[in-house]
């Protein structure tokens, strides 16, 4: 994710994040910069 003076100080709400698409989304995000909080529905999951 190329980083914008426009994703400055920005928050990413990830629902899904423990895996496929929800956590590749969590990873750009917050290589670019974000605060990124992730949720998931599997207790299992260890983020």
């Amino acid at each position: 994710m190329a980083e914008t003076k426009t994703m400055k100080e920005k928050v990413a709400l990830v629902t899904g994040a423990g895996m496929g698409i929800g956590l590749a989304c969590a990873e750009a995000f917050a290589r670019a910069g974000y605060i990124t909080v992730l949720s998931d529905i599997s207790p299992t999951l260890k983020l």
